[in-house]
């Protein structure tokens, strides 16, 4: 049976999570393969919403084992808040698994990210200061600390005071703050310790095995392609691999064990933080999205940026991703616009454009050239057919098919959990 890779197709809050847990029972295995607890995904079941930050979708799912990948940044504190908080809901987590290979997010490193933001000042990246770019740029000078280290204490404690020989140095001198203590951070890592060991395992063991026997993994991703540190929209990024390559080495399945990849779009366009953002509303339209949208971060709380359904932006994630499905979802926030712009290109300085530019230059002096297609006002919260949608709706969508380049195979119609029509199945049957 297949590997699966879920990805965003924008900025992020595309509705991964609802994806995800549409796809939960069908699936055996959903790996979190990249970025840590600066994103959520917000999933409604049975009328209770969940918002997940660390932990996977599939946690939600009984008999699906979730599984944090080696890609991920985990901040100890944050899983283990959590867990507890879905354990007090009855939700049971004992199935969790967790990458021995994952990094771990010291409290330096949310100190840092946090100075570090303040002082970039008119050049801010947005960042939500919670340790995860510090982190990941820890991985990649080799001072970082991973999840194996709480089970060597000496190993731990050299990892630690070889990491703070820099850290201190930027603290103190830079940024005019307190030395961080060896001791300090050592205790509060260890204080985990034993809580962790349970969860910890050879995951890319685990997942290729139950691959060999047939099992179906669904590899879900945080944040979203044009967030994605070498394809988004640099430098206004998150800093891991959040396109469908990153599900690969943030979890130690080879690529072809990857048979589809579905992308998750909505109907319009957010984003959250600074960056470009072509099809952006500053007007009644774009506070009318995010009001009925309700367009505000699951973790950050920041209310979102709004704009139209952006073509370029969708091509690009279908050619980078290998897109094989489109997942749209909130159509059901488009009702009552007697007419929807799409954004079908970019004009950039004359020149009109219908593929995303490769110049950041490019993308920052671009605007948005729209066809306008007939809007509709019937609610269509109730719909789980595609004939059930209004006409004018479901030429939309076609509309949107055909400017993404791949095929909708399911719509969200409403934020609860059986809100959504399936026109094509995302996973193969059986056999």
């Amino acid at each position: 049976m297949p590997g699966i890779v879920l990805v965003g197709a924008q900025w992020g809050d595309e509705g991964k999570g609802k994806a995800t847990d549409l796809l939960g029972p069908q699936v055996d295995y959903v790996v979190k393969f990249n970025g840590g607890n600066n994103a959520g995904h917000t999933v409604v079941i049975g009328g209770q919403t969940y918002a997940l930050h660390l932990l996977p979708s599939g946690i939600l799912t009984p008999g699906v084992t979730p599984v944090i990948g080696n890609g991920v940044v985990v901040d100890l504190e944050v899983l283990f808040q959590e867990i507890a908080a879905l354990q007090t809901r009855g939700i049971d987590t004992s199935r969790l698994l967790i990458s021995s290979n994952a990094h771990l997010i010291p409290s330096y490193n949310r100190t840092i990210d946090k100075v570090t933001e303040r002082f970039l000042g008119k050049r801010q990246i947005g960042t939500t200061g919670r340790g995860i770019g510090p982190t990941y740029a820890d991985k990649m000078t080799r001072v970082g600390i991973r999840v194996q280290d709480l089970f060597d204490p000496p190993i731990l404690r050299q990892k630690v005071e070889g990491a703070l020989m820099q850290k201190n140095h930027l603290l103190v001198k830079v940024y005019n703050r307190r030395a961080v203590s060896v001791d300090e951070v050592v205790d509060e890592l260890e204080a985990y310790a034993e809580r962790l060991r349970p969860m910890v395992a050879d995951t890319a063991l685990v997942l290729n095995t139950a691959l060999d026997k047939g099992a179906t993994v669904l590899f879900e991703g945080g944040q979203a392609t044009m967030l994605d540190v070498d394809h988004g929209t640099y430098p206004f990024v998150t800093s891991s691999n959040a396109t469908a390559g990153g599900a690969c080495t943030g979890s130690g399945v080879g690529p072809g064990r990857i048979e589809r990849v579905v992308a998750v779009v909505k109907a319009y366009s957010t984003r959250v933080g600074a960056g470009p953002f072509v099809t952006e509303l500053d007007d009644a339209d774009g506070e009318r999205l995010r009001e009925i949208g309700q367009e505000y971060g699951v973790t950050t709380g920041r209310p979102r940026r709004c704009g139209w359904f952006d073509a370029p932006v969708a091509r690009y994630t279908a050619r980078i991703n290998g897109v094989t499905d489109f997942v749209l979802t909130k159509l059901d926030v488009l009702t009552g616009w007697d007419k929807v712009p799409v954004c079908v290109a970019y004009d950039v300085g004359g020149s009109i454009r219908r593929d995303l530019p490769a110049s950041q230059t490019d993308i920052h002096h671009a605007r948005p050239v729209y066809e306008y297609l007939p809007g509709w006002d019937q609610d269509i919260s109730s719909a789980r057919a595609f004939s059930d949608l209004p006409p004018n709706a479901q030429s939309y969508v076609k509309s949107v098919e055909e400017l993404a380049g791949a095929r909708i195979s399911v719509i969200g119609v409403g934020p609860g959990r059986d809100a959504i029509i399936q026109r094509h199945p995302l996973i193969p049957a059986r056999s």
